[in-house]
């Protein structure tokens, strides 16, 4: 039961990625209260959790049920996730926030003025409770013999939800440590990166679906 709990964890732990969350959520939050981060960061979690148990119960009767492969879900999402790190890496997240501050009153204290809520999209989804991690999860919960190693199977996978939001937590403070330009320049990297993962996404999906 313990290697069964320590390769689900390892391998959830691996796809969801919390380390790797947590300064995209810093980058994409910048500016917002530290009330509407704490929100937006449990408000992700809860969102991907509820997605990934349903697709670890039901998932693949759900999407056969609606004619839908998972590899035209893992498409769809790498191209979401593909506009989402363009935003990052041209900064059109920041003109968009400057924009709306202007339409702000100048009255207005800094605890009302929210930011853009990216709580379910693309945190939740696709980041959190992405291609990767609902097929991993659903593939985990196929493979279980009985309820108790399914029971682990999701104790595995609440341990890794609960780190992903310690870390989304956790990231605006040191974030704001590193400074504004250095802030700038690791959000430029990390779109760049994640326009690397959103194609590669997108590759594996047509590859499977023609069957390379």
């Amino acid at each position: 039961m313990i290697t069964l709990f320590l390769s689900a964890f390892v391998t959830l732990f691996v796809v969801i990625d919390p380390p790797g969350c947590a300064p995209i959520f810093a980058s994409l939050t910048r500016g917002g209260s530290a009330v509407h981060r704490r929100a937006m960061a449990l408000r992700s979690v809860g969102v991907a959790t509820g997605i990934l148990l349903i697709f670890a119960l039901a998932g693949e009767a759900l999407l056969g049920a609606l004619g839908i492969s998972l590899d035209a879900f893992r498409t769809a999402g790498g191209i979401m996730l593909f506009l989402i790190a363009l935003e990052m890496v041209f900064e059109k997240r920041t003109q968009k926030r400057e924009d709306r501050a202007e339409k702000i009153s100048k009255q207005a204290s800094e605890e009302q003025r929210e930011i853009e809520d990216i709580s379910v999209f693309p945190m939740a989804i696709p980041m959190i409770a992405g291609p990767g991690s609902i097929a991993t999860t659903m593939l985990l919960t196929s493979r279980s013999n009985g309820t108790m190693e399914t029971a682990i199977v999701l104790a595995a996978l609440a341990a890794v939800l609960m780190l992903t939001a310690m870390a989304l937590l956790a990231a605006g403070p040191i974030m704001r440590v590193l400074g504004q330009k250095l802030e700038a320049m690791i959000t430029r990297i990390l779109g760049v990166l994640l326009a690397a993962l959103a194609a590669q996404f997108v590759i594996d999906g047509i590859k499977a679906s023609v069957g390379v």
